[in-house]
């Protein structure tokens, strides 16, 4: 049987779409959401009829009927941490995804809109790979305060589908090797993949690990606390200022690594120093990972959008080639992941997930 797809995935300013038969894609296409746009919205869930909107208004463009899908998959949402695998999303998992204890993203929209749109079309709602992990070692759980349990909020499918290319083009398995993963985007995440699971990864959502695009990752935290306490923001406020007006676009006014190339290119040099400590942090998360998995290291691997950036790229290998083979993957394939990840449900090659029976 043929099973045709609706993929969503849903990051920061943009949308991206596609439909697959199976797992061949159909088409793709990526909306673009204008930042003066996106910024008018408090919370990322107060987006959802815009982004729903423009969700249809292309399916209509390329004359497709929601009638004629078997599934609507849609990337994770920020829920309590589960293995990996392919979900139906439930109701539980959708409070769980907008209460905002584990986080707040645009992915959180994509999965209300697949759950709501496969109720209405009488076809399933699935999530594969969500960005919150239960494998990690027991270590990695302890912040260094009773009240703060560290969990893991990352770039989970696009982790595990590097990872697996990784694995393909070099004929080795993945339960038998050990990669570190750094997904760049948005967000900065670096993992510990060892031997087929997720020990240790930072927590790109809340301001954990190297600071990203547009978010600011660790941050001295006796001076946080001051700057929460000074009068001049919101929790709200705040939480957006570390999360969405953090890392790059905080000192350089933009996200663009090509505008920033260019600025380095014609003398810039707070560009250049900004795009060096960024890439001095990812350097030293690695190192960070390494000693974790005891220096155990097969191959790391540098993947989505910043890897791309060649002068970004190369600042990051002088600093971590003495470790293992550096291996870049520009860009991402979450659309063609999680389109593989139904497939392999559907057809009976992998059991279904239930997270409603995973969770408390």
């Amino acid at each position: 049987m043929d099973y045709r797809f609706l993929i969503i995935n849903m990051g920061s300013t943009s949308t991206k779409v596609g439909v697959y038969l199976n797992d061949v894609a159909q088409w793709t296409q990526t909306i673009s959401h204008p930042r003066e746009d996106i910024s008018r919205y408090l919370h990322f869930m107060d987006q959802y009829d815009y982004r729903l909107d423009a969700i249809l208004a292309l399916l209509t463009e390329k004359s497709e009927r929601l009638e004629d899908f078997q599934a609507i998959i849609s990337r994770g949402g920020t829920i309590q941490p589960v293995a990996g695998g392919t979900y139906r999303i439930t109701q539980k998992m959708l409070d769980d995804s907008q209460c905002g204890r584990y986080g707040d993203h645009p992915c959180n929209i994509g999965g209300q809109i697949a759950f709501d749109l496969a109720a209405k079309y009488d076809c399933m709602a699935l999530t594969v790979d969500p960005p919150v992990c239960n494998e990690i070692c027991k270590e990695a759980t302890f912040s260094g305060l009773p009240e703060i349990e560290r969990i893991e909020s990352f770039q989970a499918l696009n982790h595990r589908a590097t990872a697996r290319k990784y694995c393909r083009d070099h004929q080795v398995n993945y339960q038998d090797v050990n990669l570190i993963v750094a997904h760049m985007g948005g967000g900065i995440t670096v993992a510990a993949h060892q031997k087929g699971k997720i020990t240790d990864v930072n927590n790109g959502l809340a301001g954990d690990g190297p600071f990203a695009l547009e978010r600011s990752g660790d941050l001295p935290v006796g001076e946080l606390i001051k700057l929460c306490y000074s009068g001049k923001y919101s929790l709200d406020e705040m939480l957006r200022h570390v999360n969405r007006r953090g890392g790059m676009v905080a000192y350089l006014g933009t996200m663009d690594g090509k505008e920033v190339d260019r600025r380095i290119a014609d003398g810039d040099e707070l560009a250049r120093d900004v795009t060096n400590a960024m890439a001095y942090q990812v350097g030293k998360e690695i190192g960070g990972i390494t000693a974790a998995m005891k220096g155990e290291v097969d191959a790391i691997v540098l993947t989505a959008g910043l890897a791309y950036w060649d002068y970004f790229v190369e600042c990051i290998k002088e600093r971590v080639s003495f470790i293992a083979p550096v291996v870049v993957y520009p860009g991402e394939n979450e659309l063609e992941s999680l389109a593989l990840g139904a497939l392999r449900v559907l057809r009976g090659q992998e059991a279904m997930q239930d997270y409603d029976s995973q969770v408390s």
